[in-house]
């Protein structure tokens, strides 16, 4: 199987803790060498963050694990790059 090198996962998550904490655990996983997340949106419940995570072989069963320890949930896999290398993408004008 070819190794995940880039995951974008739309993550819910209670108000507490922050999405800096959650950030900071993720990253702080050997599989991540780093971690971009972005509040999307919150409601009076849950908060919903983007997080692009970056390795060479990241383990998407920690990575699960980690979310849910925290008290998350994996909401959805958005974007996937595996292989030798991270293709670029072709922007488009409406992008």
């Amino acid at each position: 199987m070819a190794k995940i090198r880039r995951m974008v996962l739309d993550i819910m998550k209670p108000h507490e803790p922050s999405v800096i904490e959650y950030s900071s655990k993720l990253a702080d996983l050997d599989c991540i060498d780093g971690v971009n997340s972005s509040m999307v949106e919150i409601d009076h419940e849950v908060e919903n963050i983007k997080a692009t995570l970056e390795g060479d072989d990241i383990d998407y069963e920690t990575v699960e694990d980690v979310i849910e320890r925290l008290g998350g949930s994996v909401h959805s896999v958005d974007k996937v790059l595996c292989g030798k290398a991270i293709v670029k993408e072709l922007t488009t004008p409406q992008d």
